[in-house]
């Protein structure tokens, strides 16, 4: 039997070379994603008297009560849109309802496994740090929790789409900068900053191909989601700017941040906003992105009991204001999403920014660049 085993055997002439299988597989992976952006409806068209921010009602996130359970505000999304209507700014109309993402467009990231795990509440609970959550039946889970994440996943995607159109987009919502490709954590269970760019990387219909990217992360805490998803990839630069001494001191994806700028705690306006100028132009004479991902967090307030610094509403609107102009100086497409922020006055803020970017024409309904923006208008 052992003999004819071995007359059996292949003939090494005909043999496959490691190189070359490696190479199909990597094209079959690549190929999968391209398919999966061909086939995907989160692409949407917006009409010229519409402004590039996404939102949905579908963002917020309620369950019985229980969203009190942790200290995230989880309807933030809401208030922020709210207050722009209110200001006579934002409508239905005038803004764009994104498409939920499918489990099709998550595997553009994801892996199955992962996605699989979901229907299992014990993992949603230690995701989103709510221990009662594993006592919900998984249709509840689904439906109130893993539902409104989704919508922001798509809107995050289609307001990629729309930053390369219109030159820069919003997200009121997105930013879940801890998950990645096979789990999730504080608070975030979909990697949107992630699918995105894969969206991005892998559209063949765009008239200017995608190369390069690069995220911007000023969210207190470190994105290390993003960080795990492209460590060694050479196509995306990640800067992070952050309260080293807090969650979640991720030290295997530190290797894969770009430029880090790490902040003591109780950090103030003067110095954070110093280092941020300093070091993004930096960042912007190292690496010279397709489309900036900014993670524009609002955990950085003062009052707030998880990021651990002292920056002032007015310094979070000083931070946006000054990220959006060299975007606008360097003529490079920006997305803004919005992250995390602990505390309910984060809604307030955001909105607050938001119409400081609109009354300064920062952020206009024409798409324009301009090369007369100087640092020292703000």
């Amino acid at each position: 039997m052992a003999s004819h085993t071995a007359a059996a055997a292949i003939p090494s002439s005909q043999s496959t070379d490691p190189i070359e299988e490696s190479e199909a597989l990597l094209n079959e992976k690549e190929m999968k994603k391209r398919r999966i952006v061909r086939d995907s409806n989160l692409r949407l068209k917006i009409l010229p008297n519409q402004w590039p921010i996404i939102y949905s009602t579908h963002y917020n996130i309620t369950c019985m009560g229980l969203e009190r359970c942790h200290p995230f505000d989880s309807t933030k999304w809401g208030k922020v849109f709210k207050i722009c209507q209110e200001a006579g700014w934002l409508t239905k109309e005038n803004t764009i309802q994104p498409m939920e993402a499918k489990t099709s467009d998550l595997l553009i990231s994801h892996t199955s496994l992962y996605l699989k795990s979901l229907y299992i509440p014990c993992n949603v609970a230690q995701a989103v740090e709510v221990p009662i959550v594993a006592l919900l039946f998984p249709c509840i889970i689904e439906r109130c929790l893993l539902k409104p994440f989704r919508y922001q996943v798509g809107g995050t995607v289609t307001a990629a789409y729309f930053a390369l159109e219109r030159g820069w987009s919003i997200n009121i919502g997105g930013g879940f900068h801890h998950a990645s490709t096979n789990r999730g954590a504080g608070f975030c269970i979909y990697n949107d900053i992630t699918i995105s760019l894969q969206f991005l990387f892998n559209d063949t219909s765009l008239s200017k191909p995608i190369r390069k990217a690069m995220i911007v992360d000023l969210d207190a805490h470190q994105g290390n989601g993003h960080e795990r998803d492209f460590k060694g990839d050479e196509r995306v630069y990640i800067f992070d700017m952050f309260n080293y001494s807090i969650y979640p001191r991720d030290q295997e994806a530190k290797e894969a941040i770009s430029k880090a700028v790490r902040l003591k705690r109780f950090t103030e306006d003067g110095e954070y906003l110093r280092e941020l100028k300093i070091n993004l132009k930096e960042a912007l004479t190292e690496f010279t992105p397709d489309i900036i991902i900014y993670n524009a967090g609002t955990d950085c307030y003062e009052a707030d009991p998880l990021g651990c610094l002292s920056i002032s509403a007015r310094g979070i609107k000083i931070r946006d204001e000054f990220v959006f102009r060299q975007a606008r100086k360097n003529q490079i497409p920006i997305v803004m999403v919005t992250s995390g922020g602990y505390t309910r006055e984060s809604a307030g803020i955001i909105a607050d920014s938001l119409l400081n970017l609109k009354e300064k024409n920062i952020i206009t309904l024409e798409p324009e660049f301009r090369e007369d923006i100087s640092d020292d208008e703000i």
